[in-house]
């Protein structure tokens, strides 16, 4: 299709809680403008969107899908994306391809904990935000009822562009119409807070309003700038099932969604050194990938592209941070569901795919020098499991497949801690579950899931001062020898291991002194209580002896080994836990249940807040064990309204009689390795 001047794009990311209707509403689009010759459907998995077989089994988006239509001279592309919380990765990363977040709340769920969070991570981000009400013609709802609570937990900038009429099977434009019937409300006092909320966001019109001098025409051409700032958030009503307010959607895209020109600048750089990139459609190209996609049949990945400033060829040379010498884009592609459509170039103010580049999310492209432009803030992955491959050797081929997915959503990641395991972080159950069935149909790899061990570490909390420790060892040849003198000396928290050679003259020769500082490292790693690493000592080397023929370095780093661990042994061991900062948002009424339940699982409050909408923040520290399966028991506890999140805080000492429970675990688990 032929490309269109900068000020003719539009830039939509629908955003929701799952069920709401985003990828109906699309769909609903879609076909209204001309571009599908019937209107998909996610029930009978016709949709061209929730495409692929996991979405269709599911009956629910998976993943972020891209499609476009053209509607009165506009351009407008659409990114759609997941409403389970388990998959924000791809619904954040979707913020930086658009100017504006469509809201879609489903009127017969009303405001859900998702719809909540992705108004709060459009604002903060600086995206201009519409709320469409979807599903206004569901028995017993009460829409006059939510719109109230839109407008008391999002703010009075909330205002009806267009209300339900004919008993919601129809809907009335309230900015095109001065008056008129609907529902509920006045659409004459609808238009008017409209015309104030436009004329706010502009001196120069404030004036001639108050004067009464303003033409509509103006007031026209200001909503984008309005609505950009957040002075407007505009309310739509619509079934989009049955194709109601559809036209009125399409209709006001030109007037209330910000152009490239109007809406968000993205800026380039930190601090002193930023720059704001001016929207341009000849110049250099710059750019930004948000989506990342493996085609599962062919594997070849395709990389989406958000074009702020310039104009990028196939011919030309494509920089980034990961491709710093530069690569040819190949053919510039046009994302149509799973769809892959050519296009000449890709411009500013436009989204396009290119493929089998060797990009991540994120990365900013470009043709010239560019530096870096912030991406919207990724909450921290805190669900994990830890994996065991069903099938010896496959470890290899595992680890291809998860950085595969790890790519496509940055909510996903895999790592191996200190505990030795592979384990995958993610934000749910149902993420997490996800990627591994792909993985069993995609690769053929198949593992076993295990909560993973808590990163507990060992020191001590006594000073222990002149432990012995003789190796030796006689085999009828050369033998082995080596006779060492040690203090352990406890460390402040957080200052780590330190080997110091306190040897005058030449009792252990100086070729074998590292020997031992290799040999405490070596059981340090290992651990001495129950198998975790002890962090936080000082070895002081005092004394020893050697032997002019059998010492050796193996003899020494056992002889370290073994004196570390005898001396560990009197210095009054402990463990140490991982302490994490819990925020839980959930409901107000369910602030005791939620304190209570931390407190049992040992967690120490920190305070709490109210927000807007009745819902509450409590904040609290608490033990990393004790809210591995916190998932579950806060879904229960608020029957699905609650949202929680952990940030890592310090390391604390284990109380004694939990310490006793994890030793004896570790005793067992070891008896039956070695069983």
């Amino acid at each position: 299709m032929a490309l269109v001047e900068v000020d003719k794009y539009r830039n939509m990311v629908l955003v929701g809680h799952g069920g709401s209707g985003k990828t109906t509403l699309a769909e609903a689009l879609l076909f209204k403008a001309g571009m599908t010759t019937r209107q998909g459907s996610v029930p009978d998995r016709s949709s061209i969107l929730d495409a692929t077989d996991e979405e269709q089994e599911k009956l629910s988006s998976l993943d972020s899908a891209l499609c476009y239509l053209t509607h009165k001279g506009l351009h407008v592309n659409l990114v759609v994306t997941p409403g389970d919380m388990s998959f924000c990765g791809p619904a954040v990363a979707a913020l930086a391809a658009a100017e504006c977040a469509v809201l879609v709340i489903s009127a017969s769920a009303g405001i859900q904990v998702n719809t909540r969070k992705m108004f709060e991570r459009s604002r903060d981000y600086g995206l201009a935000i519409w709320v469409v009400v979807n599903h206004i013609d569901a028995p017993n709802v009460d829409l006059p009822g939510l719109l109230g609570q839109i407008q008391e937990q999002f703010g009075p900038a909330c205002v009806p562009l267009t209300l339900p009429t004919k008993g919601a099977k129809a809907v009335v434009d309230c900015f095109a119409h001065e008056s008129g019937e609907a529902d509920f409300l006045s659409v004459a006092d609808a238009h008017t807070k409209l015309i104030d909320a436009i004329v706010s966001a502009d001196e120069a019109l404030m004036e001639k309003y108050l004067g009464g001098e303003l033409n509509p025409d103006e007031a026209r051409q200001a909503a984008g700038r309005a609505v950009a700032t957040r002075e407007l958030i505009p309310v739509f009503f619509s079934s989009a099932r049955a194709g109601i307010g559809i036209t009125e959607f399409l209709d006001n895209a030109a007037t209330f969604c910000p152009s490239p020109l109007t809406g968000k600048r993205r800026v380039m750089g930190d601090g002193e050194e930023s720059v704001e990139i001016e929207p341009k459609a000849e110049g250099p190209f710059i750019g930004q990938v948000f989506k990342i996609r493996s085609d599962p049949k062919t594997h070849i990945k395709y990389v989406s592209i958000r074009g702020y400033t310039g104009r990028l060829t196939s011919d030309q040379t494509l920089r980034s941070t990961s491709e710093p010498k530069g690569v040819r884009p190949g053919q510039i592609l046009r994302t149509f569901g799973l769809e892959q459509r050519d296009e000449e170039a890709g411009v500013a103010g436009d989204i396009f795919s290119l493929a089998k580049l060797d990009l991540s999310i994120g990365d900013v492209v470009y043709t010239q020098k560019a530096g870096p432009i912030a991406m919207p803030s990724f909450p921290k992955p805190m669900y994990s499991f830890a994996l065991v491959s069903k099938s010896r050797g496959d470890e290899d081929k595992i680890g291809v497949a998860l950085k595969r997915f790890a790519e496509e959503d940055p909510c996903f990641r895999t790592d191996r801690p200190a505990t030795g395991e592979l384990v995958i972080r993610g934000m749910g159950d149902t993420q997490l579950r996800t990627y591994l069935t792909r993985m069993a149909k995609s690769y053929k790899l198949e593992v076993e899931t295990k909560p993973p061990r808590i990163p507990y570490r060992e020191t001590v909390t006594n000073r222990v001062d002149n432990v012995e420790y003789t190796h030796k060892k006689q085999t009828g040849g050369a033998g082995q020898y080596g006779k060492i003198v040690i203090n352990l000396v406890p460390a402040t928290r957080g200052e780590g291991y330190e080997f110091v050679d306190k040897i005058f003259g030449g009792a252990i020769d100086q070729s074998f002194r590292p020997s031992v500082d290799k040999g405490v490292r070596a059981q340090m790693a290992e651990g001495v209580l129950a198998g975790y690493p002890v962090v936080d000592v000082k070895v002081e080397l005092i004394d020893g002896k050697t032997h002019p023929v059998d010492s050796k370095d193996i003899a020494f780093q056992i002889a370290g080994r073994g004196a570390f661990k005898e001396a560990f042994g009197k210095g009054k061991p402990v463990l140490l836990e991982p302490i994490v900062q819990i925020e839980v948002t959930c409901p107000a009424d369910k602030v005791g249940d939620i304190q209570g339940d931390l407190a049992s699982r040992r967690g120490r409050p920190q305070g709490q807040d109210m927000l807007p909408g009745n819902m509450a923040i409590v904040r609290a520290l608490v033990p990393l064990a004790e809210v591995a399966d916190y998932n579950s028991r806060l879904s229960s506890i608020t029957g699905g309204q609650g949202s929680y999140a952990l940030e890592e805080s310090h390391y604390e000492v284990v109380p004694g009689n939990v310490q006793q429970q994890i030793i004896e675990a570790a005793k067992r688990e070891k008896a039956g390795e070695n069983g």
